[in-house]
């Protein structure tokens, strides 16, 4: 089976405002869907990505306004990493000093050079300096120059007590294959590279279990084209590994199965068709808050219920 990678990952917040002017504001990425939680529709579920919001550039989050910090711990993905072009990594360092971005040092992994930082809401994130991308689309919304602006995921780093069940989900279900180990670390990738090709795995027992709240991730998802490919995914898990995953899910923008892989992370596999374009332009993506049909009737509620989220207030920066 030819793997294509991470469709989405999706992560716990704390106030919506915070959340946008961050993601939007802070890191240039642009606001593909406002929408909400389909299973808690009080809450809002928003999309950012890059223009078309591609899979593979798409990072969603679920934010509660007093939503309890999380814990980093086994069973989860303990850093996700973001793709910007290598020449740009001294910007990005400037831009983190300049707005109060809460980073660390530059980092070497795998040869790479990484920029790690924190959200307001503490997220472990990094910025990878990928050479060859450049040339790339990228999203120029907000005032970041397009030759820095981020294109799409590096990777994720899961945090597991061993590395070797979940690896062979990698590898046989979505199409990984291992091609280095650093340390504790091993990483798998899918041919071809390109936005969200990565997954690494940082094995070490002795953690406590992670503890989901702001700041936490709450799912990965990887990319199946379509429905029958997807389906072929569900019954290698179940034929090869055991694994029963939920009934199909309709999410307006793609369709998902989910399941807990060896690790006990939550896993998501979600098609890329019919994609973010299915109810709203291209061209005004994210402009208007889109509910599924089953929650139209709740509309007017919802908009009364759900907080402002408003462009022209001040960006509310991270704490140092």
């Amino acid at each position: 089976m030819n793997g294509k990678g991470i469709h989405h990952v999706t992560a716990i917040a704390g106030p919506a405002q915070r959340n946008l002017d961050f993601y939007a504001r802070i890191l240039g990425l642009r606001l593909v869907k406002k929408t909400v939680n389909f299973d808690d529709p009080g809450t809002y579920h928003l999309y950012f990505g890059d223009e078309a919001g591609s899979p593979g550039s798409i990072l969603t989050f679920f934010p509660w306004k007093h939503v309890a910090p999380g814990r980093t711990g086994l069973g989860e993905a303990q850093e996700t990493v973001l793709r910007v072009p290598a020449g740009s990594i001294g910007y990005w360092l400037h831009r983190f000093v300049e707005k109060g971005v809460v980073h660390q040092p530059l980092v070497k992994r795998f040869g790479e050079t990484l920029l790690p930082f924190k959200d307001p809401d503490g997220m472990r994130l990094a910025l990878a300096a990928v050479p060859g991308i450049e040339n790339e689309t990228a999203w120029t919304g907000a005032d970041i120059p397009a030759e820095a602006a981020i294109r799409g995921f590096h990777s994720v780093n899961l945090l597991l007590a061993e590395a070797a069940p979940t690896g062979a989900i990698l590898t046989d279900v979505f199409g990984f294959a291992e091609i280095g180990r650093e340390g504790s670390l091993v990483r798998y990738r899918v041919n071809g590279g390109g936005a969200g090709s990565i997954v690494d795995i940082h094995e070490a027992g002795g953690f406590l279990p992670a503890r989901l709240g702001g700041g936490s991730v709450h799912h990965i998802a990887f990319r199946a084209a379509d429905d029958a490919e997807e389906e072929a995914m569900v019954r290698k898990l179940a034929q090869n590994h055991g694994i029963r995953t939920t009934e199909q899910k309709d999410r307006n923008y793609f369709r998902s199965v989910y399941f807990r892989e060896p690790g006990h992370v939550l896993f998501e596999i979600a098609t890329d068709v019919p994609g973010f374009a299915v109810d709203e332009p291209k061209a005004t993506l994210g402009e208007t808050l889109k509910l599924p049909a089953f929650l139209e009737t709740r509309r007017a509620a919802l908009e009364v219920s759900l907080p402002p989220l408003d462009w022209a207030k001040p960006a509310i920066l991270p704490s140092t």
